[in-house]
Parts: C-alpha cells; sequence; structure tokens
C-alpha cells in the first residue's frame, strides 16, 4: 500500500491540491465574509442568498460546456487555466463595490472554485487509476477537508489584519505565485492508467457511456435524490453560520475550532472508505451516507447546547467522508471514463446547481419566519427517504454489472 502512494505521490498530491485550493470558491470560504458582505451591499439574509443562488445557478449552467476541457486538453493546462481564473475571481471579489460585480465575482467563485478546481482534480483521479480509484479518489478529496479545517482561522486572522477585501487579494496572490506552478509542475506528466492485470486500456473495459445515454439512465436520476442532496444541506447550514450562532448564541471562536473536529473526521472517513470502494465498489456502499446526514440535521435542529457544535460536525465529517470518495469512484466505475469528463461536469453541475439552491430557499423561509431549525427537521426526514431510494438504485447498479459481466 505505501508503494503505491510513493509511486503515485506526483499525481495524488497534484489532486490534493486541486481541492485544497479549491475552498477560495466554496461556500464555507465566501461565508466568512457573509456578515461584511451584507453589511457593505445592505443586504438581508434572504437577499445575500439570492444573489448567491442566481450567480450559482449561473455557473451551474455553464459548467457542462467548461468542463469538457478536461477530454480535450491536458490536465496540466485545465488546470493552469482554472487556477488563473479563480484567481481573477478573487481580485473581482476585492474590486466589487455594486450589486452586479459582487454577483460576478460570486458567480466567477463558484465555477472556477467550487466546479472546476474539483472537476479537474476528481476527473484526473477516475481517469488515471484503475483498481487503487478509491484509494486515488479519497486521498484527492481530503484536500476540501483540509481546506475546510485551516482556512477559517488563517483567513478571519488575515481578515482581522488587513480587512476582508485584502484577504480576497491574498487569496490570488496564493493561487497564482504558489497553487499555478506547484500544481502545474505535479500534473504536466500524464499518468496512464493500469490494472492489475498491467492493460494500460483496462480503464475502458465494459459499455462507455455518452453523456445522453447517462441521462436517460433512470438509475442515474435515482442515485441523484441522495447523492446530490449533501451538496444543498451543507451549503445552506455554511451559508447561515452566522445565523446559527447569533440564533443558538453560540461562541463564534468555538464555532470556526469546530471545521478542525469535522475536518479529521472526514480525512478518517474518506480515507477508509477508498480501500472499502476498492474492495467492495462504490455501487455497493452507496447508500450509507445517508444516515449520518439524516443525524446530524436531526441533532442541529433539536439542541443548541454548545456541545452541539461539536456531535454535529462529527456527523456531517462521517457522512462527508463517505460521500467525497463515492462522489468521485461512482461515476466511473458504473458509466465508463472514456467520456468521463463531460459525464462529470453534468453531475458537477448538478451538485453546484443544489449548493446555489441551498442558500436561497432556506433564506427566503428565514426571512417569512420559519427557523432554520425546523426546516433541518425536515431536511433530516428526507434523507431517511433518500436512503431508501437510494438503497433500490445500489441493487440495479450491481444487478447490471452482474449481468454485464456474464455476457
Amino acid at each position: 500500500m505505501m508503494s503505491f502512494y510513493r509511486e503515485n505521490a506526483r499525481w495524488l498530491f497534484g489532486g490534493f491540491l486541486l481541492t485544497f485550493f479549491s475552498g477560495f470558491g466554496q461556500t464555507f470560504y465566501i461565508s466568512i465574509w457573509s456578515s461584511e458582505i451584507r453589511a457593505d451591499f445592505g443586504l438581508s439574509h434572504g437577499d445575500f442568498g439570492l444573489i448567491y443562488m442566481i450567480a450559482t445557478l449561473a455557473s451551474a449552467s455553464v459548467l457542462p460546456m467548461v468542463g469538457r476541457l478536461v477530454d480535450v486538453t491536458s490536465v496540466a493546462t485545465t488546470s493552469a487555466i482554472v487556477i488563473v481564473m479563480l484567481a481573477t475571481a478573487a481580485v473581482t471579489m476585492n474590486l466589487a463595490q455594486s450589486l452586479p460585480m459582487l454577483c460576478l465575482a460570486i458567480f466567477l467563485l463558484r465555477l472556477f472554485g467550487q466546479g472546476m478546481m474539483t472537476h479537474t482534480s476528481i476527473t484526473a483521479m477516475g481517469r488515471w487509476y484503475v483498481d487503487n480509484r478509491g484509494k486515488a479518489v479519497s486521498t484527492a478529496t481530503i484536500g476540501h477537508q483540509f481546506s475546510e479545517g485551516m482556512g477559517p482561522t488563517i483567513f478571519v486572522a488575515i481578515a482581522v489584519s488587513f480587512g476582508w477585501r485584502e484577504s480576497w487579494l491574498i487569496a490570488a496572490l496564493v493561487l497564482l505565485l504558489i497553487a499555478l506552478p506547484l500544481i502545474y509542475g505535479l500534473m504536466r506528466v500524464e499518468r496512464i492508467p493500469r490494472s492489475k492485470a498491467g492493460n494500460d486500456t483496462s480503464s475502458e473495459t465494459g459499455k462507455q457511456w455518452t453523456r445522453s445515454e447517462m441521462l436517460m439512465d433512470p438509475l442515474f436520476w435515482l442515485t441523484g435524490v441522495g447523492l446530490f442532496s449533501p451538496a444543498f444541506i451543507g451549503t445552506s447550514i455554511f451559508f447561515h453560520q452566522d445565523y446559527l450562532i447569533e440564533v443558538n448564541n453560540w461562541p463564534p471562536e468555538l464555532y470556526y475550532r469546530s471545521f478542525a473536529v469535522m475536518a479529521t473526521m472526514t480525512i478518517i472517513v474518506s480515507l477508509s472508505t477508498g480501500y472499502a470502494v476498492d474492495r467492495w465498489s462504490a455501487a455497493r456502499l452507496l447508500p450509507i451516507f445517508m444516515v449520518p446526514l439524516a443525524l446530524a440535521c436531526f441533532v442541529l435542529g433539536t439542541f443548541s447546547a454548545p456541545a452541539t457544535i461539536v456531535v454535529f460536525m462529527v456527523l456531517l465529517g462521517f457522512s462527508y467522508g463517505i460521500t467525497s470518495t463515492l462522489f468521485g469512484a461512482m461515476w466511473p466505475e458504473v458509466y465508463g471514463t472514456r467520456h468521463l469528463g463531460s459525464l462529470r461536469s453534468i453531475t458537477v453541475s448538478m451538485m453546484v446547481f443544489m449548493s446555489a439552491a441551498g442558500p436561497g430557499v432556506t433564506g427566503w423561509l428565514i426571512d417569512r419566519g420559519i427557523p432554520f431549525s425546523n426546516q433541518l427537521l425536515f431536511i433530516s426526514g428526507f434523507c431517511l427517504f433518500a436512503f431508501v431510494l437510494m438503497f433500490f438504485a445500489s441493487r440495479g447498479y450491481v444487478s447490471r454489472h452482474t449481468a454485464q459481466s456474464a455476457l
């Protein structure tokens, strides 16, 4: 096992860094400045949620077209383009003085941060690895958790020293001076997929689904009910973190430090899930992450003591750890790798769409007097319903694979 990590260190570390630096376009980072943004632009929770939703929906609509880039050019070139554009987005946020500029900044942050940085990383891992795909994907995805664990503390400290706008300018410099040369240097050598049999083309065994074929598959939509819901749920919670801190009277420093708890749990579970995927397949493990997600929402919606933060972060980290690996390993396993960039651009676009809908819908409900705690209890029930649907989807994928193998 150590030989696998040693021999593939450059590609695994490159994938890790792509997801790590995607944090600048993730909700947990943008929402750190939620209070300052709302104060500067005179926005309510619902107003900012609506703007965030519109900008993110626009990025989701563009992603399927931009996402094909990784199918037609190298991972290194794609990474360089995406990093430069994400740095441009950070500068735009620094300069934004009007609502149109704010919308543009969020659009670019979501498209090239949450969308393309993650898409490029996980597409590369899914395409380059066969027998060890689960380990590769889980290693790359923990970059998100390191970013979530380190980012809030570091950049809140920077904002206190320099101001929230200046923190975005610092983010752009970090992307251009550190992320760009490091990731390009690691990814400029393409990896050839290999299986235990040593067949370099083994990653394209079985049916290679096209985008239209995948969208016609009922199992895809059955799976999506659950697999895309964490984006809606997690984004909603982190977008309204200032609201939760205020309503529950939590110490802000305790809340921000608890990100490290979630990140640690996610890393442990993600790496463990990687081993499990390689042993039993992603399809067989598909439904299980919905249970801890349901419990996390129930705890956050029911209790308000400070200890609630820690319990919630542990449960959410457990769910996220499974999801982050499954989301990357699932699609190449069941739909093939030949058109993986095109396929994943659709799935990532849907994930971004759900993350856009979350703040808009929940913020609108908060403005109309429906407490977020009540919304979380409803979401908890939905998670259990999705668990049932994904159980049947899992059975369907396994049965189809068994039938294809028998041919």
